[in-house]
């Protein structure tokens, strides 16, 4: 291999890898192009779940749950806490906090409505619901 590397040789690298890269970045946003709208599940939204989202954003509870991977990591993953427990679970989670088992971080009661508890439950399954391509990786998020 020839020890000098010249100006048209580090053209060609600079010309073949920007195309290279180009012709990647269009695959990839065709790929998910097509791919997106068979995963969309945006015509399942109720005005429960609708009024469940508010819930969870009013509460705040993005500030110490991850949800779908997006949020804080202080207290456990909910995109898939519908599957790992099932229905009522969450309802009478909430009801029972605090639980001032000693040692644990305990998660304030939020005092909701039954009304607003069946919302923010069908909210957490809508979300259980969605195609996140296997993740989180392990069912307990």
């Amino acid at each position: 291999m020839n020890e000098i590397f010249t100006k048209s040789m580090a053209r060609n690298v600079y010309y073949g890898g920007s195309i290279f890269f180009i012709l990647l970045f269009l695959a990839l946003t065709l790929d998910t192009t097509i791919a997106l709208p068979e995963r969309d599940h945006r015509e399942n939204i109720t005005e429960q779940v609708a009024h469940g989202k508010t819930i969870w954003e009013e509460n705040d509870c993005i500030g110490c749950h991850t949800l779908l991977g997006e949020g804080a990591y202080f207290a456990p993953e909910l995109g898939n806490v519908y599957k790992r427990r099932g229905p009522g679970f969450i309802k009478a989670w909430l009801k029972a906090m605090p639980t001032n088992v000693p040692g644990r971080r305990q998660m304030p009661n939020f005092n909701l409505t039954d009304e607003e508890l069946d919302a923010l439950e069908a909210f957490l399954k809508w979300s259980s619901e969605i195609n996140t391509a296997n993740w989180p990786p392990n069912i307990e998020g």
